[in-house]
């Protein structure tokens, strides 16, 4: 059985935690709304240079973008 898809990754969590919308990390990247909704629904990953980005917006360290902390 081939394994399944997650539907939410780390950055959407993160988002939610901080009562965000991918609309608003989109206008304030200067990224299309689209490439925001393929990064939260693991459809496209963004760029190392991007992950930064996001995680300089949303206050967090990039390793929070990319460890659920479970263990």
């Amino acid at each position: 059985m081939a394994k399944q898809k997650r539907r939410f990754n780390r950055i959407k969590i993160v988002l939610i935690e901080k009562e965000k919308t991918n609309i608003w990390l989109a206008e304030t990247m200067g990224v299309s709304k689209a490439a925001v909704s393929k990064w939260c629904t693991n459809d496209n990953q963004p760029t190392v240079e991007s992950l930064f980005k996001i995680a300089e917006v949303l206050g967090v360290e990039v390793c929070e973008l990319l460890v659920t902390g479970k263990k």
